[in-house]
């Protein structure tokens, strides 16, 4: 690398090549070339209807900006070279371009301002990028549970077999997972969508700068409030961070159950060929990289959220350089977010479902022992506990016989408590007892139904 100055006014000698090289923030901030041409344009914009440049210089520099970008998304203009940041790269481009009228774009702004607002239209673009590929996944998994409304599934606690539930169901818990996700994202939109340009360094301009017309022209909402806070504020890169960790988390979970799910001790469901690998040395082998690799992924968006919580923990008003580490765990978060999401919204659409093993499955672990405590509650008028330990008689006389609770004789369940009556045997049945569960959230098929439908109208409103 070359020595030169880092840009300043007031330091006279060569800056330290090795300065250079922890200053130099091209090599990854040059992603925000789209959001430093699109600020440019719209503060150049500003200065002329304020008088603040001239309509020509203004002429100059939109046409010098357009050309720039043009370049850029050609590969004619590389953006490898040794500028310290693309800021000063495109500046430097359009000034080549045009000549002085280039030098007049920076009037009345701070790198600190122009930061702000690449940065937080990028937060605020692919903000609105994931929370459209959420609406994608929770479309699909409605889908699949459109299809399992009477599919029967072991629910589980403690990765024990608990009580029976319908497939649909469990989906669902996923979609409402995702819809919590989405509307996190939306919100942190709306709380964002705010122009931080024409905050200048840390305390405005002394320039008439008309704030409004850029942040109309960007399309937020309005300006921010208190420029001191600006210059120094990235809640919105941590919030996206978050969101994004929380999002990836529940990915995750899912992809736990879609790994245990695919293991051939359950085979409920099967991967695509195209969503699976094999092994190198043995043939036999079908891998579900992609939940595992979601599952890894989690870790590292984790790991980003805590850096620039721990980089923004101490820092004084305003700006300070640590804040340059603000964006590269970003951009690794939201890359992350937008190709899981792609990629699980595949997976999930091309995923079979076995219904037969799931439903095998249910006659392990006597799902439908609780129905017996609560018969008896019910219908005997005995209380709970020792309902419960009733019902714990019987588990232990099915287990001593190798069969489900389900299964039991009348005879069978009468010798162990002579309240039990014929009406308990169907009730024990595992579907009978999954559309027992008809409280408001519940799991029986009707209760499922209510629940897609009532997503499927939320997602109506969305688009």
């Amino acid at each position: 690398m070359s020595e030169k100055k880092i840009a300043s006014a007031r330091i006279t000698e060569s800056s330290s090549q090795l300065l250079q090289e922890l200053n130099n923030s091209l090599p990854f901030d040059k992603v925000l070339y789209r959001e430093d041409i699109e600020g440019s344009r719209a503060h150049a914009y500003m200065l002329a209807e304020q008088k603040i440049i001239s309509k020509e210089d203004y002429a100059q520099i939109e046409r010098g900006l357009v050309e720039i970008y043009e370049e850029v998304e050609s590969g004619e203009f590389l953006l490898d070279g040794d500028d310290e940041d693309i800021h000063m790269a495109i500046e430097g481009r359009l000034t080549d371009k045009i000549g002085d009228a280039g030098k007049r774009l920076h009037t009345a702004r701070s790198r600190n301002d122009q930061v702000a607002l690449d940065f937080r239209l990028y937060v605020q673009k692919n903000t609105q990028k994931i929370s459209d590929l959420l609406l994608l996944n929770i479309e699909t998994l409605l889908k699949v549970a459109k299809e399992n409304t009477e599919t029967l599934l072991p629910g589980m606690t403690h990765l024990q077999h608990a009580q029976p539930i319908n497939f649909a169901f469990h989906m669902m818990a996923y979609v409402s997972m995702f819809k919590r996700d989405y509307e996190r994202f939306t919100s942190s939109y709306e709380r964002n969508n705010y122009s931080p340009i024409g905050c200048a360094a840390l305390a405005g301009t002394p320039h008439p700068v008309n704030r409004r017309i850029t942040s109309e022209k960007l399309g937020f909402k309005a300006p921010t409030l208190n420029c001191l806070d600006t210059v120094s504020d990235r809640d919105f890169a941590l919030e996206i961070l978050f969101n994004i960790s929380t999002m990836m988390m529940h990915m995750s979970r899912l992809s736990e159950e879609l790994i245990l799910w695919s293991a051939s001790e359950f085979k409920f469901v099967q991967l695509s060929d195209k969503h699976a690998t094999g092994s190198s040395i043995m043939p036999q082998k079908k891998n579900p990289d992609i939940p595992e690799l979601l599952r890894g992924k989690t870790g590292r968006v984790n790991g980003n959220l805590v850096a620039l919580l721990t980089v923004m923990k101490g820092l004084p008003l305003a700006y300070n350089k640590d804040m340059q580490e603000d964006k590269e765990g970003v951009f690794d978060s939201v890359r992350t977010a937008l190709l899981s999401l792609e990629v699980l919204n595949e997976m999930i659409d091309e995923m079979t479902v076995n219904v037969e093993n799931m439903n095998k499955a249910c006659m392990i672990g006597h799902l439908s022992a609780t129905d017996l405590a609560d018969y008896l509650v019910k219908k005997v008028g005995i209380p709970f506990r020792d309902a419960y330990h009733i019902t714990g008689n019987v588990v232990n006389v099915a287990e001593d016989k190798g069969v489900d609770i389900s299964e039991l004789t009348l005879d069978e369940l009468q010798s162990i408590d002579n309240r039990i009556s014929v009406d308990v045997v169907e009730l024990l049945d595992n579907r009978a007892s999954m559309n027992a569960r008809t409280s408001e959230g519940g799991t029986s098929t009707v209760r499922t139904k209510e629940q897609i439908e009532s997503l499927v109208s939320w997602l109506k409103t969305q688009k």
